[in-house]
């Protein structure tokens, strides 16, 4: 058995679940790289969801206060924006010093077993 400080230390509890997931991580990842915000059309096409998976995870995401979502009109036609909120900015970086830590274990861990992992390797089933 091996010894550690911490009892579960490969259990990454600063991985957020709300954030984690694939579609959400894309819309916070776009969100952050556009802190004006985006029309839902313009985070629909960039992360590549219809119109009722975005709307629902961006339900989630507002429900947790981490994007804001503003209807409004524009020439007599709805036009909804989202952002990030400071709360989610917030969070969506402490997520990814997180993330980092694990890449960096990982990392460590295949060089102590002697694994190379290849830059942009295939995925494997």
């Amino acid at each position: 058995m091996v010894k550690t400080d911490n009892k579960a230390p490969f259990a990454y509890d600063g991985l957020d679940r709300v954030i984690h997931e694939k579609a959400r991580l894309g819309i916070l990842t776009s969100l952050m790289a556009h802190p004006k915000g985006l029309t839902f059309g313009d985070l629909k096409h960039l992360c590549g969801l219809t119109d009722g998976n975005l709307s629902r995870h961006l339900q989630v995401l507002e429900e947790a206060k981490l994007v804001e979502v503003i209807k409004t009109f524009e020439r007599k036609r709805p036009l909804t924006t989202c952002r990030l909120t400071r709360a989610g900015r917030d969070r969506f970086l402490s997520y990814i010093a997180e993330l980092e830590h694990v890449i960096k274990e990982a990392a460590s861990a295949a060089g102590k077993s002697g694994l190379h992992i290849p830059r942009g390797a295939p995925k494997t089933a």
